[in-house]
């Protein structure tokens, strides 16, 4: 698709978007539906067009705010929610812990102009899947819906960068506790976890421990319900604040 779309592109940005996760298991049959949730109007209706010429992503609905994004979801049971972090009424990290709880399978994508850290990391704890600032292009906004739909992490990677200080901080301001995490995880989840927070996919992490990537996806799988997290990416941040793992 060529072209972009407003402001989502800015040409002094860097290409490309940071991915956790799981590799498409086989080709999806029905289209992505997608919720799209801005405040600007414009804004959301630049992006229906956008996806509407993407043939395997379908926009079934769209809300200016996070209290009506959380009727939506609840109403229309989206695949990916695409959302702004600054709203009015509800803003979009309140929302996202809304929505899971009345949509638990949609996935929720953060679309934002706020590089903020502590908006990344409240988005990641309230379960969104996905971090993307405004400034990408519209080619990789499809991309990473895919991405996210076929159970991968997405994050912007200026936002990456910040995440992985973050979890650095973290270790810091706990250097002098020793937090037992519970429940505990076996010794090679601790091995899978520790390849997921250095960003290879699950072929990547079976090559790497000589086990079949469908058992490096049960190891995950196990992970998340473990730690009673939602993604990925909210594991690793998990990890890092209870030391289960150290990045030099």
């Amino acid at each position: 698709m060529a072209g972009t779309f407003g402001p989502l592109r800015d040409e002094d940005a860097d290409d490309g978007v940071v991915g956790i996760g799981m590799e498409a298991e086989t080709p999806r049959k029905e289209p992505i539906r997608v919720l799209v949730v801005d405040d600007h109007a414009l804004f959301r209706r630049g992006l229906e067009i956008v996806l509407a010429q993407e043939e395997d992503i379908e926009v079934i609905g769209e809300a200016g705010d996070g209290s009506e994004a959380v009727d939506k979801a609840a109403d229309l049971l989206p695949d990916i929610v695409l959302m702004d972090v600054r709203m009015p009424k509800r803003g979009g990290i309140e929302a996202c812990t809304a929505i899971k709880e009345v949509a638990p399978s949609a996935k929720i994508i953060m679309l934002t102009i706020s590089d903020e850290e502590a908006d990344l990391y409240d988005a990641i704890k309230a379960g969104a899947t996905g971090y993307l600032l405004k400034e990408i292009s519209t080619d990789e906004v499809a991309t990473a819906i895919r991405a996210v739909a076929d159970g991968q992490s997405q994050i912007s990677p200026s936002m990456a960068s910040k995440l992985l200080t973050e979890f650095k901080s973290m270790i810091q301001r706990t250097d002098e506790r020793r937090l037992v995490p519970a429940p505990r995880l076996t010794d090679r989840e601790l091995e899978v976890l520790k390849l997921v927070a250095t960003g290879m996919n699950n072929r990547d992490i079976a090559k790497e421990l000589f086990i079949s990537e469908n058992t490096v996806k049960n190891h995950v799988r196990n992970i998340l319900e473990k730690l009673q997290l939602h993604s990925r990416m909210e594991a690793v941040v998990y990890a890092m604040r209870e030391k289960i793992l150290e990045i030099r």
